[in-house]
C-alpha cells in the first residue's frame, strides 16, 4: 500500500468535472484495469442518474447562493443528497471568487444555512450540463435565454416564481442588495417556500429507489 498525495474530487465544493481543488493523503491500492473501470463506470452512472439544479440572480453573491443552500439543506434533511447536484452562478463576473454577501450568510446562519459558495459567472458549458436553470428575476432569465445556445438549452430555464405557493404577492425574488435586514429575511422566506415546492416537483419525477 502506498501514500502518495493526490488533486481529487470534493463534489461539494465543485459540481463539474471528475477533479476539483481539493488536496489531501489518501491510500493508494493496485488495481486491475477492469476494477478501474468499473469504479469509474459507478461514479459516471451516479452522476448521469443525479438531478442537476443550478440557481442564477445578477452577481451570486445574495439571491443564488441563498437558494443553494436552502436546496441543499432540504435534500439533505430528506436523505436524498446523492440524487441531487445543487449549484449557482450569476449573469456578471464582477463578484467572482468572492464569498456570499456577509447579510445574507448572517440571516441565512440563523436558519441553520452555511453559505460557503464561491461567486462564479454562468458560462456556456452550465447549459448542457445542468437539468434545470432557476433565475430569481426577468432580468436574470432575459440574460439567460439570451445566454442559451439553443431552444432545447433555453427549455431548461425556469423562474423561481414557479414554485412560489398559490397566493404568493411575488413575482419574483426580490434583490436584497440595497435593502435592510428585513429584504434578506425576504428572500429566504420566498426561498424556503420556492425550493420547497421545486424539490416536490423534482422528486415527483425522480423516485428515491436509485441504488449504487
Amino acid at each position: 500500500v502506498l501514500n502518495i498525495n493526490c488533486k481529487f474530487k470534493d463534489p461539494t465544493r465543485n459540481s463539474k468535472g471528475v477533479f476539483a481543488a481539493t488536496y489531501g493523503n489518501f491510500q493508494y491500492i493496485p488495481l486491475t484495469g477492469d476494477e478501474i473501470f468499473l469504479i469509474f463506470s459507478k461514479f459516471a452512472l451516479m452522476e448521469q442518474k443525479q438531478l442537476k439544479v443550478l440557481f442564477v440572480c445578477l452577481g451570486n453573491i445574495c439571491r443564488s447562493p441563498a437558494a443553494e443552500g436552502v436546496m441543499r439543506a432540504m435534500v439533505r434533511e430528506n436523505g436524498r443528497e446523492g440524487d441531487f447536484l445543487i449549484d449557482s452562478a450569476g449573469t456578471i463576473s464582477c463578484h467572482a471568487g468572492e464569498l456570499p454577501d456577509r447579510r445574507m450568510r448572517v440571516h441565512a446562519r440563523e436558519r441553520g444555512l452555511t453559505l460557503d459558495h464561491i461567486s462564479r459567472p454562468v458560462d456556456a458549458e452550465d447549459f448542457g450540463y445542468f437539468d434545470i436553470i432557476v433565475g430569481m428575476d426577468a432580468s436574470n432569465l432575459s440574460r439567460l435565454r439570451q445566454m442559451a445556445p439553443s431552444v432545447e438549452a433555453a427549455r431548461k430555464i425556469h423562474a423561481m416564481a414557479e414554485y412560489f405557493s398559490p397566493g404568493s404577492r411575488y413575482d419574483h425574488v426580490p434583490d436584497p442588495y440595497y435593502e435592510g435586514a428585513e429584504g434578506f429575511e425576504l428572500v429566504l422566506d420566498l426561498l424556503e417556500d420556492g425550493c420547497r415546492n421545486l424539490y416536490k416537483a423534482l422528486t415527483a419525477q425522480q423516485p428515491a429507489d436509485t441504488q449504487f
